[in-house]
């Protein structure tokens, strides 16, 4: 047991809780709040499961209401299909606790007001995590979708711009449709915000998934050349790097001759040589 606990990342209570669990003082909802909580542990288990089983670096969970994140120091470079099926391992553990309400209701092992909660808070935050924006996990198959046949910068950009239109639209929908509900208005904001702070870091985003290529740390399944003008800088060539793929850079010169580039001697000279200014051609020249 202790050596299971050991394995365990931090879980940490994000701040937006707080204001929930003064919502639930102020209502007399604790029992309800519980059952959020318990539900969305055992949704961020499945997600931990299944990035332990393909042995993914893990720094912690974090836990909000209807929700968490769990964060790794995985950046973009795991296989498509991988990603896949740890993002959906969180929802999968929603039918395991369909599973686990049948047994309790078959046997009489919980009162019938609480298992019907139960199942309810299961279906919302089942249908909250599918939602298609960052970082829930709908969000994050759109990640994996648009990264798939895009580069990673311009899949990543489109996935966070899409998910704070989402926030907006999804709020309106609300107001205009529903009413005001203090819970909702307080959870789209906060993915809105979350999003922008997202957006605010993106240059960063896009260095460790440079950096973890750099560092040799990247699955390829396939090698898809990239042809590129002789002044086109190293920033430029790697913002049309894709996830899993392994980059042969054709430098096409005016008089119809072209060298070749390896992806590892651009990272090389900008990471390690520090030429961040330095066109292709320059680096070419360098190398031979």
């Amino acid at each position: 047991m202790t050596t299971i606990l050991n394995r365990l990342p931090p879980i940490h209570i994000h701040p937006i809780m707080y204001t929930f669990i003064g919502i639930a003082f102020l209502t007399g909802t604790f029992v309800q709040l519980f059952m959020i909580f318990a539900i969305v542990i055992f949704h961020e288990l499945g997600h931990y499961t299944a990035a332990m089983v393909f042995k993914w670096r893990i720094q912690r969970i974090m836990i909000w209401i209807f929700g968490g994140v769990m964060e790794t120091d995985e950046h973009g470079n795991k296989p498509v299909k991988e990603e896949v099926l740890v993002t959906l391992a969180g929802p999968f553990q929603h039918v395991i606790i369909y599973g686990i309400l049948y047994v309790c209701s078959v046997g009489s092992l919980l009162p019938e007001m609480y298992l019907q909660e139960l199942a309810m808070y299961n279906a919302i935050i089942l249908l909250f995590n599918l939602l298609p924006i960052w970082p829930l996990d709908g969000g994050k198959l759109i990640f994996c979708a648009t990264t798939s046949f895009l580069s990673y910068q311009k899949g990543y950009y489109i996935v966070i711009l899409w998910s704070m239109i989402m926030c907006v639209l999804l709020l309106g929908i609300q107001l205009s449709v529903f009413g005001f509900n203090l819970s909702f208005f307080l959870l789209m904001s906060f993915l809105f915000v979350e999003n922008f702070r997202e957006w605010k870091r993106r240059f960063f985003v896009f260095m460790r998934f440079l950096l973890q290529r750099y560092y040799g740390n990247t699955v390829f399944k396939k090698i898809r050349p990239l042809t590129a003008t002789p002044k086109m800088s190293l920033m430029e060539i790697f913002t049309r790097f894709e996830r899993n793929k392994k980059h042969a850079i054709y430098i096409a010169y005016p008089d119809g001759s072209r060298s070749v580039l390896d992806e590892n001697d651009c990272l090389r000279s900008f990471f390690h040589e520090k030429k961040h200014h330095c066109s292709l051609d320059e680096i070419a020249k360098n190398i031979s």
